[in-house]
């Protein structure tokens, strides 16, 4: 008999682009015959529907050969390209008409035209002069689209003042309440989100596209070569949730790195009130990882109760960490020292 080759559909994802990790899991017990039979319940309608097209690679590069533009590797420019994962990205934040959004290295601004295509309001942060001129002319015109050129971070990596001045005059002058939903340029992911976690309180989700290596050092456990200083502070002031993994063929140019997709949602409750105060704590902590606490801080410190000096930094949880730093009083270091 001769194979069956079925042609897989146009609009499904390029092979790899969605982890095995991601997908859906059949429930233990579940009757498949039967549930074939069963109505569907009824689908699920966004209240902003979809008006846009995800720009194709054919189009992003015509419109940056018109300007005489490249991608600029220093700045770590890959455009994603996959539809369904840019969609992916917008929904896992549960963006919503009026929403206030940052978004950082927004390039050709195809995940900025579903951004606003969803009713959100939009602070873009673009480095690259090129791309932020094409930005103008393609979206200027749009009260919902508000462009800062330059880098995201000021000195002392902290969050630029003009896209702070934006961030307040489009709150109306009340603390401002945004999620940063972006695909995030490499260098600028680990300092811009410990930033917003620790001195941008109303930020209250990240939906970024980032390195693999960062998104598991986010979630890494207490014991992990990952863990370290992101993870505590991250784990301390956020839920932290995997949206995708993104291999390098849903990225033009291709990097040679794997990426993903990771969900950042702030506690009502983080764990300690000081997330600026314990990440200068576990900056002197995993400078010297390898180094037992008692050795990094003293034996006459007063260690609470289950902490052993004897255990390394990379072996206490967040929970342990937070308790050992309210023991040891306000000598801890200035919370600068986190972004040096």
């Amino acid at each position: 008999m001769s194979p069956v080759y079925r042609r897989r559909p146009t609009n499904s994802l390029a092979p790899g682009c969605v982890d095995r990790f991601f997908a859906l899991r059949t429930r233990p017990g579940l009757n498949l015959r039967a549930a074939k039979h069963t109505p569907r319940p009824a689908r699920t309608t966004h209240p902003c529907p979809q008006q846009w097209s995800v720009q194709t690679l054919t189009e992003i590069k015509a419109m940056l050969e018109e300007r005489g533009l490249s991608p600029r590797h220093a700045l770590g420019q890959n455009f994603l390209i996959e539809q369904k994962l840019i969609t992916k990205l917008i929904d896992s934040a549960g963006a919503q008409p009026g929403d206030l959004v940052l978004e950082v290295g927004p390039g050709t601004g195809t995940l900025t035209e579903a951004l606003l295509d969803r009713g959100c309001r939009i602070i873009a942060c673009e480095l690259d002069r090129g791309l932020a001129e094409l930005l103008r002319d393609r979206l200027g015109s749009r009260a919902s689209f508000t462009l800062i050129e330059g880098d995201c971070l000021a000195s002392g990596k902290r969050l630029n003042t003009d896209v702070v001045r934006a961030l307040d005059v489009a709150s109306g002058g009340a603390p401002p309440a945004f999620k940063l939903i972006a695909n995030l340029p490499y260098q600028a992911a680990t300092p811009l989100m410990l930033n917003l976690l620790i001195e941008h309180p109303g930020c209250s989700h990240m939906a970024v596209t980032i390195q693999r290596e960062v998104a598991q050092r986010l979630g890494a456990p207490a014991g992990s070569k990952e863990y370290g200083l992101l993870g505590v502070v991250a784990q301390a002031g956020a839920h932290i949730e995997p949206v995708a993994k993104l291999p390098p063929e849903c990225f033009w140019p291709r990097p040679e790195i794997t990426s993903a997709m990771v969900l950042l949602t702030r506690r009502q409750t983080p764990l300690t009130p000081d997330l600026g105060r314990l990440a200068s704590f576990c900056h002197t902590l995993f400078s010297k990882r390898r180094k037992q606490l008692g050795a990094i801080l003293g034996r006459d410190v007063p260690f609470p109760p289950g902490i052993d000096p004897a255990l390394r930094p990379e072996n206490c949880s967040p929970e342990d960490l937070i308790r050992l730093m309210v023991a040891l009083g306000p000598s801890t270091p200035d919370a600068n020292a986190a972004f040096s």
